[in-house]
């Protein structure tokens, strides 16, 4: 047999080309979606939370009842229309063990393949203990859901139950021993464990029971597992009491990356002479990134505020908004009197209140400690703009950002290309800087640009800071907008 010859050399001996894909961008935090915490047991404590698009999926999952699908109702009504919502469960009271099937098709759902079943059997475990379910006969059923009441005719310390789509089984006990372990084959009968899609291979991750949760414990567990795919938080449950307000208020405060809205119905909210109120107690604490709204009509009346700020994008031009003037759809208007509203606004307490010229708009958009919500929401965007844009900056890079002059200045492009992105958008605008100055800034200066970014020099950076490879402390002077919520006008006439 002849010797087969190739097309030649590699080209690769001589010109080698070897290419170097950088790593996808980091992703900042989610500042477009809210947070609704409730009771309902549709979402398990082992799934925790769920995000939809529009209310019709909030509906298909929690009816057209519930306290998150009042709540929702009312972010959606929104003008834009905010894109996502985020629901999540807290344990408001100890939750069971539960074991979720898998889903089951159009064909694996044909009764044909149930009504043949007549000693079927499976081994569960339940509260730590196997428990046999034997003796099935499910010959007389005309649906799953008769399938699941001759399965819960044996099975003992639980509940069998048909959701649409798969079987779930439920722990009768609740706390943190209450369990539901995979389906197994039994020693006997006709082994029906893979036929309700309960095995180890077709079900879900068994959900361990939990106790109950008070709203700042739950608050915590979604700030650790979720903390970048929401901003807004609210309860869509009315049985958070001021204290557990307060308390959830204060875990927000020391995060510092998300927005805590609290309603209140409280008449005494409207009462001057009263500093026992809700409003009253966030006020005290000078609390900047919680806020309150009264409403007598609503107790969800915060999450329609949520819907409305959670709605702007940072990278569009002139998209920042203040949430004073604007509008609350769903929301009864208060009719109130001029001492009221003073009483309000005192307190900076929120609320959507008619005018005598036939309109209503919300007053005033303000957070506890006088700072308006819009400026706390913009700040949060800011600095993970800067964050994150930073740190990409190094995550990408093939080689290195070097320890010097001019790998600072590579990070100062960075941070003046997020303040430009700030002025962009209309939270930053040229002004008279009035603190006191750095750099090449002094107090009463003018920022032309809307922002100063200040890089000292590498030679004056501490021996110790550069063998740690730190990079120089880089400032940044940065002037709000603001935003016009009130007029004065003063006509002189003359005859």
């Amino acid at each position: 047999m002849g010797i087969t010859m190739s097309n030649g050399l590699p080209v690769s001996r001589l010109i080698n080309v070897t290419i170097n894909m950088s790593p996808l961008a980091a992703q900042g935090a989610n500042l477009n979606t809210a947070l609704l915490l409730g009771a309902s047991t549709v979402i398990d404590a082992g799934e925790r939370m769920r995000t939809y698009g529009a209310i019709a999926d909030v509906a298909a999952d929690f009816g057209t009842t519930a306290p998150e699908y009042r709540a929702a109702a009312l972010y959606f009504q929104q003008t834009p229309q905010p894109s996502t919502l985020c629901i999540g469960r807290w344990a408001k009271t100890a939750a069971s063990g539960v074991l979720r099937g898998g889903a089951l098709s159009s064909t694996q759902q044909a009764m044909t393949n149930w009504t043949s079943v007549t000693s079927g059997a499976f081994k569960v475990n339940v509260d730590g203990t196997a428990k046999t379910v034997s003796g099935l006969d499910f010959s007389a059923q005309t649906n799953l859901n008769g399938v699941a009441t001759v399965i819960n005719g044996s099975l003992t310390g639980a509940t069998c139950a048909w959701n649409g789509s798969k079987f779930v089984i439920t722990s009768n006990s609740t706390g943190a021993t209450s369990a539901v372990g995979y389906a197994e084959a039994p020693a006997s009968g006709v082994d029906i464990s893979a036929q309700l899609g309960l095995t180890s291979t077709l079900a879900g991750v068994p959900v361990q029971g939990i106790a109950a949760e008070s709203p700042t414990d739950a608050v915590a567990i979604f700030l650790d597992r979720f903390a970048n795919q929401f901003l807004g938080l609210a309860f869509a449950d009315t049985g958070v009491t001021d204290d557990q307000h307060v308390a959830v208020a204060a875990l927000i405060e020391a995060d510092q990356k998300h927005l805590y809205a609290a309603t209140t119905q409280n008449p005494q909210t409207l009462d001057t002479t009263v500093s026992s109120d809700l409003a009253s107690r966030f006020k005290a604490a000078k609390f900047k990134y919680s806020f309150t709204q009264y409403s007598s009509a609503t107790p969800y009346a915060g999450v329609s505020l949520f819907g409305r700020l959670l709605t702007v994008d940072f990278n569009a031009n002139n998209t920042t908004i203040t949430l004073m003037w604007k509008q609350e759809p769903g929301i009864v208007a208060e009719t109130l009197s001029t001492t009221q509203a003073n009483a309000l606004q005192a307190k900076n307490c929120n609320v959507f209140v008619n005018y005598s010229n036939d309109t209503a708009i919300v007053q005033t958009g303000v957070t506890p400690s006088g700072i308006f919500i819009d400026s706390i929401y913009n700040s949060i965007w800011f600095q993970s703009r800067i964050q994150t844009d930073v740190y990409n900056l190094l995550y990408q890079s093939p080689t290195k950002i070097p320890q010097t002059d001019a790998g600072n200045a590579l990070i100062a492009t960075v941070i003046e290309s997020a303040c430009a992105a700030a002025v962009n958008n209309g939270y930053l605008a040229p002004g008279v800087w009035n603190s006191g100055g750095f750099g090449a800034l002094k107090q009463g200066g003018a920022l032309s640009k809307g922002y100063y970014v200040y890089t000292p020099s590498i030679a004056m950076q501490a021996q110790s800071d550069r063998e740690a490879r730190k990079s120089v402390p880089f400032q940044i002077a940065a002037k709000e907008a603001g935003a016009i919520h009130s007029v004065d006008i003063l006509v002189n006439v003359n005859r």
